[in-house]
């Protein structure tokens, strides 16, 4: 007796069940469909809300790239290679960074390594410490990087940080691992997270990264607008008034004459926004943005 008279032996052959479960629920046919067929998933109670939010952050983050999450050039804190090594640990104590780029003079296209935390360790147990003996490989990227490709880049590499450079091959900022896998699971806060560089910051390409949680009044003084705090007292309970959700990682809005887009959210709140001023645009849109 053969295996297909044999019904003690499993069939790779659907069963009717199967065949009738595919015909009623058919294959989501693009990335939006897969999302809503997730978010009623999770809506049966399927999954729970943070790990439906993991997986939306996994699909959403292929379509992200490197200028997108990076920490901008004028942000950067890097150590310049003739730097004292008493300067360099009072820096590394100063900014809690584990990784730092390491510059020749003051142009920060210069980068010629990085330093990692832990290595200063053999300045404080005697040894002999040159700064350039102990510098590691950088590891330079497009600012279209795809986020899911630099994240497979970073396993095999073991990197934990890449340095971002613009067409004209000048530095334009840097990214960690770290960064990006806030992309999936949201925001992830230790106890070096600073809050120095203030609720506003301006970008190179004349856009703002402001943090959600900012007053409107802050936000109107500062730029002279006249958004309506009467019902929400944020810029991100502005986006989600707007929406009339919480609006997800990736999502855009025009509202009155500037365009927020959302640059870190999870499932319970959003911490990070993209702000740019559109003159003469008034009508109001949402969706989700690739650039």
């Amino acid at each position: 007796m053969n295996k297909m008279d044999d019904p003690s032996q499993p069939s790779d052959k659907p069963s009717l069940l199967e065949r009738l479960a595919a015909l009623l629920t058919p294959e989501p046919e693009d990335r939006d469909e897969l999302i809503a067929f997730l978010r009623a998933a999770h809506g049966r109670e399927l999954f729970d809300a943070d790990a439906f939010s993991i997986i939306e952050g996994a699909l959403q983050m292929s379509d992200m790239r490197a200028c997108d999450i990076m920490v901008a050039r004028a942000r950067m804190n890097v150590l310049h290679i003739d730097d004292s090594i008493e300067a360099i640990v009072k820096f590394a104590v100063k900014t809690g960074h584990s990784r730092f780029p390491v510059v020749c003079g003051s142009n920060k296209d210069d980068v010629v390594g990085i330093l990692l935390a832990k290595d200063l360790l053999r300045f404080f147990a005697g040894q002999e410490f040159h700064l350039r003996d102990m510098l590691r490989p950088a590891m330079f990227i497009p600012e279209s990087k795809p986020l899911n490709v630099l994240l497979r880049e970073f396993r095999l590499n073991h990197n934990h940080m890449a340095v971002v450079v613009n067409e004209y091959g000048g530095v334009a900022g840097l990214v960690t691992i770290e960064d990006v896998l806030e992309q999936i699971v949201g925001e992830i806060e230790d106890e070096y997270d600073l809050d120095d560089d203030g609720d506003i910051v301006p970008e190179r390409d004349g856009c703002f990264r402001v943090r959600a949680m900012i007053p409107i009044g802050d936000f109107n003084e500062a730029f002279g607008t006249a958004f309506s705090d009467e019902e929400v007292d944020t810029v991100g309970g502005l986006l989600i008034c707007h929406f009339g959700r919480l609006p997800r990682r990736g999502e855009m809005a025009i509202i009155e004459d500037w365009r927020f887009r959302v640059l870190r959210a999870d499932s319970r709140r959003i911490y990070t926004l993209r702000a740019e001023r559109v003159p003469g645009v008034t009508d109001t849109e949402s969706g989700v943005s690739d650039a």
